[in-house]
């Protein structure tokens, strides 16, 4: 038995991984989803990039590229960060729209487009963010509710979902 040649190996090993990314270099628009679910969970608790980063034995950068989707995050990263931000693993996973779904790595190949991540939905947004976090800081639930209702009766009846 001798060691493989040069000319025994895969077709096509020369090519570099992708690991998940787009044809293009960007980040995953999965991987981008994940990121922002993370960084919605920590903004909603209250917490800075270096506390998450201490509770799991990161840096606040590394946070910082996981939540934008820069590094991807593995299986046991998101185990720790379910339990550290106190929410199921499959809320990283929720509110994913179509086209991101269909941008996993397995449906990728070379014919596959870009899907551009939607980074401008109102969830993202800082004063979204902060609002849900004073809102629920409001101890009493009568008060949160009128302030609840209030909100609904000045949006636009156009923006207002119905109620389930």
């Amino acid at each position: 038995m001798g060691l493989p040649q040069e000319d025994d190996d895969f077709e096509g090993s020369a090519a570099r991984s992708t690991r998940g990314r787009m044809p293009s270099g960007k980040p995953n628009p999965v991987d981008v989803h994940v990121g922002s679910r993370v960084r919605l969970r920590r903004t909603l608790l209250g917490m800075s990039q270096e506390k998450l980063g201490e509770a799991i034995g990161l840096t606040f950068q590394q946070v910082q590229k996981y939540e934008r989707g820069a590094n991807r995050i593995g299986a046991s990263r998101l185990w720790d960060l379910s339990r550290v931000l106190d929410c199921p693993m499959s809320f990283f996973f929720e509110e994913m729209d179509d086209a991101t779904q269909s941008a996993s790595p397995r449906n990728l190949s070379v014919e596959t487009p870009d899907v551009e991540p939607r980074e401008n939905g109102p969830m993202t947004k800082r004063e979204t963010l902060e609002l849900v976090r004073a809102y629920y800081r409001i101890k009493d639930y009568h008060v949160r509710r009128r302030i609840y209702e209030l909100a609904k009766s000045l949006a636009s009846p156009e923006e207002v979902p119905a109620e389930d």
